[in-house]
């Protein structure tokens, strides 16, 4: 309860809440099973001047330059109990300090790049133009307060150029709102600062999830069946926790394909959009390596059917080549020769 409390980064590895591997596990009996995990890692918060060097500013950005998205925890509740940093409630300004430090991280990076390549350009490297026209306008896009995700590449080369680039600024967001525990069992009607959150989220095209972190303090420790009969009394169909990874999974375009056998039942995930050989490079290199086919049936026809053998019978299990793109909940056995 106070300031810097959080100094190195707290990693917890969660388990992704997936039913499907509990009917897999009752039909196949495996020795183990083995859900999809998330990584989350606890940073230290940041102040004004953290770009600077101020607090733990150069650390924290340190440590944010190796995640996927960021879940930035807004406070949006009252508590003479709880220290903020800046003596009260503004989500809006908290924001803004978060995002302004990361924009002039940004901002930096770009300041660089922009001047060599403008020297490069001067010297009759016409290959460096596209690149300098496009750094010049992210340079004064970031100069004015604005973050790398709300930058619009026109065309392909400068959208790669963006990407290649470590923009903290430019990363998925996530608010996550953290109300008290009165206002979510209660209603967030009457909470003056969740739609703040929210408007700042659909400007930027963010996710924006309403939790309580002192109800997932409480629940944490509890097991699996004591958790969920504790958030079923209180109204709540998931954990907080639980809505964050589904809400990640979306904002990352993740979905997960599911491999099971008497060895193991698990789930693994890919990004949408994935081909097959490359999914089966997730389990292991020799399977992309040495792809011949994939052996597909989706979720729901096994479940209906009550077993593969059934699902072939009815022709339901499909062979799928090279070129097949996963889809969410794929049942599948990788075919392979090295």
């Amino acid at each position: 309860n106070y300031p810097f409390c959080t100094i190195d980064p707290n990693v917890g590895v969660v388990p992704v809440p997936d039913s499907r591997l509990d009917f897999l596990t009752q039909l196949y009996h495996p020795k183990k099973t083995t859900p999809a995990t998330v990584e989350f890692v606890d940073i230290a918060g940041l102040v004004r001047g953290a770009a600077q060097g101020e607090g733990l500013g150069n650390r924290f950005l340190s440590h944010i330059r190796e995640v996927d998205a960021i879940v930035h925890v807004v406070r949006c509740f009252a508590s003479a109990d709880i220290v903020h940093v800046d003596g009260d409630v503004d989500p809006a300004r908290d924001i803004e300090t978060i995002e302004l430090e990361l924009v002039l991280s940004d901002l930096e990076i770009v300041e660089r790049r922009a001047d060599k390549t403008a020297k490069l350009v001067k010297t009759g490297d016409k290959s460096q133009a596209v690149a300098a026209g496009m750094l010049a306008r992210l340079r004064a896009h970031l100069d004015a307060g604005q973050s790398a995700r709300s930058f619009a590449p026109q065309n392909d080369d400068e959208a790669a150029l963006l990407a290649e680039m470590p923009l903290l600024s430019g990363k998925p967001v996530i608010y996550a709102a953290n109300v008290s525990e009165d206002d979510l069992l209660a209603g967030l009607d009457d909470n003056p600062w969740l739609p703040v959150v929210r408007q700042i989220a659909q400007k930027e095209q963010a996710g924006c999830l309403p939790i309580c972190a002192k109800i997932e303090e409480d629940i944490a420790p509890m097991p699996p069946d004591e958790r969920k009969a504790f958030l079923a009394e209180l109204g709540l169909s998931a954990s907080g926790l639980e809505n964050l990874i589904t809400e990640g999974y979306a904002l990352l375009v993740l979905i997960s394909f599911l491999t099971a056998g008497e060895p193991e039942v698990r789930a693994w995930t890919i990004t949408r959009g994935t081909k097959a050989p490359q999914a089966a490079g997730k389990i292991h290199s020799d399977f992309e390596r040495g792809f011949i086919r994939a052996e597909v049936v989706t979720f729901d026809d096994l479940v209906a059917n009550g077993s593969m053998a059934a699902a072939k019978e009815k022709g339901l299990v499909r062979s799928e080549g090279k070129d097949y793109v996963m889809r969410d909940g794929d049942v599948t056995l990788f075919r392979f020769n090295v």
